[in-house]
């Protein structure tokens, strides 16, 4: 569907367009030296967040994801506009709201500007601004055989949340609920990554997008990294790995590196407080393999969020 679009929306001449519709931002070269990075994401009720979610926790996801968004092009975010269709004029809700979306906003030295109020059911649309130099814009689809590759945090909090439902610790919870999303290791991992991306619709699905043309990989699962909570949760091994590669919603950067610079990174990103784990690497088979330590595989049904799909 997104290539359809990208087709009818294709014109005659770049118009100053870097990095056009496929990728987790827009790249627009504004001056010389310096592009405009910009995303949009929507939320509904139901399908990205609980219905028992507070307005604060769905402030601070709205935030989220668009940050995450500029965090895989390791672009530096400056504006936000917001669009809330609200079922009723409830105040309370908007501050409440506005609790949990400015501060994170705020962490980041991004400003809200502007927006557009209106009556309906609930739906939030986001829209981040920020800028980057041409030369540091990380991309997906880039990553070729024989690079490593690399995440950042751990993965399986937020769908292990999902899976648990009402016996969900309160640390995993508050991974589904309040994501953070990786800026700083963006901005600094983009200057040394040949392709990056962020786990938004689950490993699997986003590694397809991070590879480019006629590359595959393989991934260690027993080295997919895992926070305490997920591994002291009732979820078995087996279960916890295809929560992992499939979940999506953890907003943490996947992205591909040569050998060399790898430890590096790792080096840099320990620097921000943020783990960067290797968990595999980029080959030219074609395929995607899931390999366990015995020398078998771990078969997988799916491959992550399909946006057209209920779950």
């Amino acid at each position: 569907m997104i290539e359809r679009i990208r087709r009818r929306a294709a014109a005659d001449g770049d118009s100053g367009i870097l990095i056009g519709i496929g990728d987790d931002a827009a790249v627009l070269e504004v001056a010389p030296g310096r592009a405009l990075v910009a995303s949009t994401d929507s939320l509904l009720p139901g399908r990205h967040f609980l219905a028992d979610s507070t307005p604060a926790d769905i402030g601070h996801l709205a935030a989220a994801v668009n940050l995450s968004d500029l965090a895989a092009m390791g672009a530096r975010p400056r504006w936000a506009l917001l669009a809330l269709t609200l079922p009723e004029g409830d105040s309370h809700w908007i501050d409440g709201f506005l609790d949990g979306f400015l501060p994170l906003c705020a962490a980041h030295d991004t400003r809200l500007v502007g927006g557009n109020l209106s009556a309906g059911p609930l739906n939030i649309g986001v829209q981040l601004l920020g800028d980057i130099e041409p030369g540091r814009i990380a991309r997906r689809g880039r990553a070729q055989a024989g690079d490593v590759l690399l995440v950042t945090g751990s993965l399986g909090d937020a769908a292990a949340a999902l899976a648990l439902a009402e016996t969900a610790s309160a640390d995993l919870l508050a991974r589904l609920r309040r994501p953070t999303p990786r800026v700083e290791a963006g901005q600094l991992l983009a200057g040394m990554a040949t392709a990056m991306i962020d786990v938004s619709d689950g490993l699997l699905a986003d590694l397809g997008h991070l590879l480019g043309p006629s590359a595959g990989a393989w991934i260690a699962v027993e080295k997919l990294p895992c926070s305490a909570a997920l591994a002291s949760s009732a979820i078995d091994p087996t279960r916890r790995w295809r929560l992992q590669l499939n979940g999506g919603s953890d907003y943490e950067l996947l992205l591909s590196l040569p050998a060399v610079a790898v430890d590096t990174a790792i080096s840099a990103c320990a620097e921000l407080g943020v783990p960067l784990s290797p968990i595999g690497q980029v080959d030219g088979s074609g395929r995607i393999e899931c390999r366990l330590a015995d020398g078998n595989r771990l078969e997988i049904a799916d491959a992550g969020w399909d946006h057209f799909q209920s779950r």
